[in-house]
């Protein structure tokens, strides 16, 4: 004798197969919506840009393992290794224990000659065309400490000029920084040495760190940066000099492929008069902690913006 079988509950039926057909239709719609959200970087890959699937996918910095980072690494090698012909050396450079970054600059010292400018662009990978500066040189006039009178586009034949001295301001590093309070994918964030770094790859180009910034110390890729393969500096660091793409945001990041390995920042190196120190902080017999203790510092720029800057100007007693 065969079983017998309560009748089928054609309302159960009907609501499991409606909640079946949605769920299906929900995942094809992702997936559809994924490949088509795809589809212009495989052809952004085919015409050599830098953006790919796995960055695309890539998970964000802090989440990622140090598995994760090698092949990030990897593909970022890959990467410009296509584009310029060269294997550069790409390093995740973490920040180090009891060390917190400062800068000091001697506005006694300083004679205008930019220098420092160009050497930044060099070490740091910048776009040459068009070109990209993180350092703005402004030629002040004697007895103000206005930086709106500043002049940044001198065109002087000899520099210093009589009646004027030279203040150069680029990213402040503040320890209260109003860009990463207002970036809204948490792209921008500060570091325990003090740097505020950029992940270019999790950038959604928006600007809000650009417009809350009182520095005026971000720049925005509004063209595809262009660099000459002979001008690339091959080391690099994740977080630092490799190359930055079309649509993201960039700013002065102390030289961290640098200055996490115990070098000093290119900007430093080139001064022809020694007007720039940098050193950690904490250690009291650092060359910048004497300067604060024992120099005239002209504390911090726009120290009303509460931003509490780690760039500080002095002048020699």
């Amino acid at each position: 004798m065969s079983p017998s079988f309560p009748p089928p509950d054609k309302s159960s039926d009907a609501a499991m197969s409606r909640r079946n057909f949605l769920r299906g239709c929900a995942a094809f719609g992702g997936l559809t919506a994924l490949a088509a959200s795809l589809a212009p970087l495989r052809e952004m890959g085919e015409m050599g840009d830098y953006t790919s699937k796995e960055q695309f996918l890539q998970k964000y910095y802090k989440e990622l393992t140090p598995e994760d980072m090698t092949k990030v690494i990897a593909r970022i090698e890959g990467e410009v290794q296509r584009q310029y012909g060269l294997r550069p050396h790409v390093r995740d450079l973490k920040p180090m224990d009891g060390v917190e970054f400062v800068y000091c600059l001697n506005l006694t010292r300083c004679i205008g000659c930019r220098k420092c400018v160009h050497a930044c662009v060099a070490e740091n990978n910048q776009s040459r065309n068009p070109e990209i500066q993180y350092i703005r040189v402004l030629k002040m006039p004697h007895g103000s400490m206005d930086v709106e009178k500043g002049d940044h586009t001198y065109d002087a034949k000899q520099v210093p000029e009589k009646g004027f001295f030279y203040m150069p301001v680029q990213c402040q590093q503040c320890k209260n920084p109003p860009c990463v309070k207002v970036c809204p994918v948490n792209a921008t964030w500060q570091e325990k040495d003090g740097i505020t770094v950029i992940d270019y790859d999790w950038c959604i180009g928006c600007r809000y760190c650009e417009a809350a910034c009182p520095y005026w110390a971000r720049r925005f890729n509004f063209t595809k940066p262009e660099i000459p393969r002979e001008r690339i500096n091959p080391n690099m660091a994740y977080l630092g000099n490799r190359p930055r793409k079309q649509g993201v945001m960039e700013k002065c990041h102390f030289c961290i492929q640098r200055t996490r390995a115990g070098r000093y920042p290119a900007c430093l190196e080139v001064c022809p008069v020694g007007a720039r120190k940098f050193g950690n902080i904490l250690d009291p017999d650092s060359e910048v902690s004497y300067i604060l203790r024992e120099k005239r510092v002209f504390i911090q720029l726009k120290e009303e913006m509460g931003t509490s800057p780690r760039f500080f100007y002095y002048f020699d007693k």
